[in-house]
């Protein structure tokens, strides 16, 4: 098949959304489609079979594009429907695989493209848009209603989480929504720990919280950094103190709660080590005594928790639908999304090693059998069978 892919952000970038569109381009390329990826003017170039990369135009002082809406964002996908209309008045495509927004984009090229389209749905765009802009809360149905419109064009619908495939079903058929769940990319993670020295580095001796991931608000870094001041106090009165290792974020962000962390009067405590490579993930990660995901917007899974369950290291989470569709009380400690509940969770993971050896155990084979990478290549394989058939009898019918 011949397939355009649209991915509307930085590609390629280590993390998540690009990760998974990389995995996307990956199991595309290994089953032999033709596929051209039209995408943003930043991030770095990947080689694969039968891949060919497009970008938009570079405009000077357009760098550094974030994550969620922002002015820089809007510009690019004003520039991404440009791009997009001239690919598909280039070349003829069997199929548009819209990754995020640009499946509002597919859909409004249809007048002049009859290409059928995949809309593939990594979260809400309207609850987005009314957690950076609260005044917009009234106007919540009528996001809904536009977020609704590619939904009901497209061929397909692929959202990357169950909660996600129950908001959407409302608008479209059951038999159209497929959902293709993010892995684990500890396999990926080839570095030996003995390449990445982190306690004899950092000279830690202590219990080892870490948490790997953009600084983005909903992440909860704030949350984070002062549910740890609480049990960072109460840990070394007692027996033995806590240290926090942030792995991940851009500079700006960094310098932001590395600030903070001096203010809590934290500074010896918490260490921030800016990004990584995914390589390098599975080699943090067995250094740490516990990981944690204090994100407390959204509904989408991160897909950094597929990682953190097949580490090997115990979890703690903020319980609320981000994480609830993975995270349960076998596999993970799941409290209620405020400093102290959090604080306390940290304490818990610290004083009971008999939990988290079960709450690793339980994860890593949770994992094994769920959300490994030849499930998500099954499913990818799956859609495109069907993608396949559709386009055949379309061509049949024309």
């Amino acid at each position: 098949m011949k397939i355009l892919v649209l991915a509307p952000h930085p590609y390629y970038q280590e993390r998540g959304t690009p990760i998974a569109v990389d995995m996307l381009l990956k199991v595309l390329s290994e089953r032999g489609d033709e596929v051209d990826l039209l995408t943003y003017h930043e991030g770095r170039d990947r080689e694969y079979p039968k891949l060919c990369i497009y970008r938009i135009p570079r405009v000077p002082g357009l760098s550094n594009v974030r994550p969620g809406i922002s002015f820089k964002k809007i510009v690019c996908d004003i520039l991404f429907f440009f791009s997009v209309l001239s690919r598909l008045t280039k070349t003829r495509y069997d199929i548009v695989h819209a990754i995020e927004e640009s499946a509002f984009i597919a859909m409004l090229t249809r007048p002049f493209s009859a290409t059928p389209y995949i809309a593939d749905m990594d979260s809400l765009l309207s609850a987005q848009v009314i957690d950076r802009y609260p005044v917009l809360k009234c106007c919540g149905g009528l996001l809904r209603w536009m977020e609704s419109l590619p939904v009901r064009y497209a061929c397909m619908v692929v959202p990357m989480c169950d909660v996600l495939a129950d908001d959407i079903r409302g608008y479209t058929s059951d038999d159209n929504v497929v959902v293709l769940y993010d892995v684990s990319l500890v396999e990926s993670s080839a570095t030996d720990v003995a390449a990445l020295p982190l306690r004899d580095e950092l000279n830690l001796e202590t219990f080892v919280v870490m948490y790997i991931g953009n600084l983005e608000p909903y992440q909860g870094i704030d949350l984070l950094l002062g549910a740890f001041k609480l049990a960072h106090a109460q840990s070394s009165s007692q027996s033995g103190s806590l240290s926090l290792v942030v792995v991940g974020g851009r500079a700006d962000d960094i310098e932001k709660y590395q600030a903070m962390a001096h203010r809590l009067g934290l500074g010896e405590a918490v260490h921030f080590l800016g990004p990584r490579g995914v390589d390098e993930i599975g080699g943090y990660m067995s250094q740490a005594d516990a990981l944690v995901s204090p994100r407390t917007q959204g509904i989408n899974t991160p897909m950094k928790i597929y990682s953190y369950l097949d580490s090997g290291v115990p979890v703690l989470a903020t319980d609320l639908p981000t994480h609830t569709q993975v995270l349960n009380s076998e596999n993970s400690l799941l409290v209620e999304p405020n400093e102290e509940s959090f604080a306390k969770g940290l304490l818990t993971l610290k004083a009971d090693a008999s939990l988290r050896q079960k709450l690793s155990s339980n994860a890593k084979e949770y994992i094994k059998r769920e959300h490994s990478y030849d499930r998500f290549k099954e499913t990818v394989n799956g859609i495109y069978a069907r993608v396949e058939s559709l386009v055949s009898l379309r061509s049949t019918e024309s």
